[in-house]
């Protein structure tokens, strides 16, 4: 059994990932941003925000203080929202540890930069510490329950990556490999867009056909974009591609596609996300997939279409027309690297 190590978020995910991660650490500092919610989990040993129904087993060591779960920990799994993530890494910076190794479990582009995760760890720490991702089809809900399930451990180089493989096995869990970072990152911020899109063409209360048509060709908008960024086309056919896509366009349990339902049935995004406890990801994704798109001149017309839905209020109806009326070329044209 390992040590330790610091989970940097106690939302479902970062709470389902401790409680997997009890049965190979001796402790697990689990660090909450919110001040009442660390007392919840602290005297319930459940989170009943945002994961209700899954005791904390008895080594996950709940703390508000940032200071108290990075000081002197040489593994930290960072798992808050994109958008917050360079904020909490200008907070850990002071308390890290050298050649400690920093894995990121969220999924996302950050809007300003347009980087993806990792870089925004390159950008921010300028430390000598490993970087690595964990990705893919994964529900919060069931990873907590045991479900059996698998993952994609992400790093530049494959020692890294073998590395973080062997933290996240279990008899519940299995884990690959891949140095592919930037498209194992891709697939697993843009899945998030397709989804929202999907769950738009649900609430209009369209068939299986269109529900289908959509995930494939969101998969390829997904792998232009990503191979522009010089991913290899192959990872977009995986688990952190693929997969997740699927996944997150067809679980009920995707925020990202009941957000998209609820906007198919004619509810403005501001009234969806007023009453939402956890991020939708995929809301502050679209803007990041819009000026890709646009900074790169990818054809990509399901995420162009989402964008506007979302932020210039086209009526789903307008842009499903738009859709089907748009030119096609080959069905993978502008794929790079695609034999």
């Amino acid at each position: 059994m390992l040590e330790t190590i610091s989970i940097i978020g106690a939302g479902s995910w970062g709470t389902a990932l401790a409680i997997h991660l009890a049965g190979k650490f001796r402790q697990i500092s689990l660090w909450v941003y919110e001040n009442d919610l660390c007392d919840t989990l602290t005297q319930s040993r459940e989170n009943k925000w945002f994961l209700p129904g899954h005791p904390l087993p008895c080594n996950i060591q709940p703390t508000s203080s940032l200071k108290t779960a990075i000081k002197g920990q040489t593994i930290i799994l960072l798992v808050v929202p994109t958008h917050v993530i360079r904020e909490t890494l200008k907070q850990i910076k002071p308390f890290l540890e050298k050649d400690c190794l920093l894995i990121c479990a969220s999924k996302g582009i950050e809007n300003d930069t347009l980087f993806t995760t990792h870089q925004i760890f390159q950008d921010v720490l300028h430390v000598n510490c490993s970087i690595a991702s964990i990705s893919g089809p994964t529900f919060a809900k069931e990873v907590a329950s045991g479900v059996p399930s698998a993952l994609v451990a992400s790093a530049e180089t494959q020692s890294i990556a073998n590395q973080v493989q062997k933290l996240f096995t279990t008899d519940k869990m299995k884990v690959f490999t891949s140095t592919d970072l930037i498209g194992v990152e891709i697939g697993g911020a843009l899945k998030n867009v397709i989804a929202i899109a999907t769950g738009i063409c649900d609430g209009l209360g369209l068939g299986f056909n269109t529900r289908a048509a959509l995930i494939t060709r969101g998969l390829v908008e997904i792998s232009r974009i990503g191979t522009k960024l010089g991913a290899r086309p192959e990872t977009f056919y995986g688990l952190t591609g693929l997969g997740d896509l699927v996944l997150t366009c067809t679980g009920d349990l995707s925020r990202n596609r009941q957000l998209g339902i609820e906007l198919g049935k004619g509810k403005s995004l501001e009234e969806i996300t007023e009453n939402m406890k956890m991020v939708a990801e995929g809301v502050l994704t679209v803007k990041s997939a819009y000026s890709l798109i646009k900074k790169f001149n990818v054809q990509a017309a399901i995420m162009e279409e989402t964008y506007r839905v979302l932020y210039e209020k086209k009526s789903p109806g307008k842009a499903l027309e738009d859709l089907m009326k748009m030119e096609i070329s080959s069905e993978f044209a502008g794929i790079e690297g695609l034999q």
